[in-house]
């Protein structure tokens, strides 16, 4: 049984790994269906498959339902997408929102890369991981180790290769628009938790490198962040 309870309204580290460590993103067209999968799956409306959604979305358009305004099952606070793991920070909005979630991204992508590659049983190492961001310190750090993950990992000094595939919230956050009302209309995550405690983007943006250095020089803050 999972330690975490999850709780509307809160918000949790969700992070899991490719099993043995395996690459999870072999190409670009992976990446971006996994991100696809984000964004599609995040429905409490029944969703059997990506298919099914775009079918959906486009017999709606236009229209008062129209699945734009779905209603969801978690915000993304913030993510990170690198060849063998992932991270998310989520926060809950419907009872078993995480979990529904987390289920649909996990099955729907799984049997995806298995039919594309000819492969069978598990793609991620057991159940994806969950810790509640109890205190804002957590949330901003965290934020940044979230964010910046590539450059924790150095996976930008790749060229070439399957480790170059990486995709994060960061530049949502540095170019966006300081003006609250304006923010969220421009991207993928509901950045005001973070972002409201600073002047402007370009404020954050000198707080998350600095974090971002104090993470590297300091192995028992990166445990903290993972615990």
């Amino acid at each position: 049984m999972r330690k975490v309870k999850f709780v509307n309204d809160e918000y949790y580290h969700i992070y899991n790994r490719g099993v043995d460590k395996r690459i999870i993103f072999e190409c670009q067209e992976d990446l971006n269906r996994f991100f696809l999968s984000m964004e599609e799956f995040n429905t409490m409306n029944p969703i059997d498959s990506i298919y099914e959604a775009k079918r959906l979305r486009k017999k709606f358009s236009g229209s008062a339902t129209e699945l734009s305004k779905k209603k969801k099952l978690v915000n993304f606070v913030c993510y990170c997408l690198n060849p063998n793991h992932y991270h998310f920070i989520l926060k809950q909005l419907v009872d078993k929102g995480i979990q529904k979630f987390m289920h649909r991204l996990g099955t729907g992508y799984t049997e995806y890369f298995n039919k594309k590659y000819k492969r069978s049983g598990s793609l991620c190492q057991g159940k994806y991981q969950a810790i509640h961001i109890g205190s804002n310190e957590y949330l901003l750090h965290l934020s940044t180790y979230i964010n910046l993950n590539y450059k924790v990992h150095n996976l930008e000094k790749f060229s070439g290769s399957a480790t170059e595939l990486f995709k994060s919230s960061w530049d949502e956050y540095v170019e966006s628009d300081s003006n609250k009302n304006n923010r969220n209309k421009k991207g993928f995550c509901e950045k005001d938790i973070v972002l409201d405690q600073f002047g402007n983007a370009e404020a954050y943006k000198g707080f998350a490198k600095d974090s971002l250095k104090r993470i590297k020089e300091n192995k028992r803050i990166k445990r903290f962040l993972l615990e």
